[in-house]
């Protein structure tokens, strides 16, 4: 499966090289592709749960996830 998720302080070179870096060195986690103009951050994953653990380390490092429970 893939997705695309809008995420908070994209703003520089380094954003995207971290972003990159953490995400695809989760398990299950795949082809990781950030884009600072639109502050989105898509990449392909098995499971539910991976997902979630997607969502959580960009949490973790700085980038939380745009939604309901955190509009900006």
């Amino acid at each position: 499966m893939r997705t695309t998720l809008h995420i908070q302080n994209i703003n520089c070179g380094d954003c995207l090289v971290t972003i990159t870096n953490k995400l695809s060195e989760l398990k299950h986690i795949s082809n990781v592709i950030v884009n600072p103009e639109n502050e989105t951050v898509s990449f392909e994953y098995n499971s539910h749960h991976d997902f979630d653990k997607a969502k959580h380390v960009l949490s973790m490092i700085g980038y939380p996830v745009i939604g309901p429970e955190n509009m900006l």
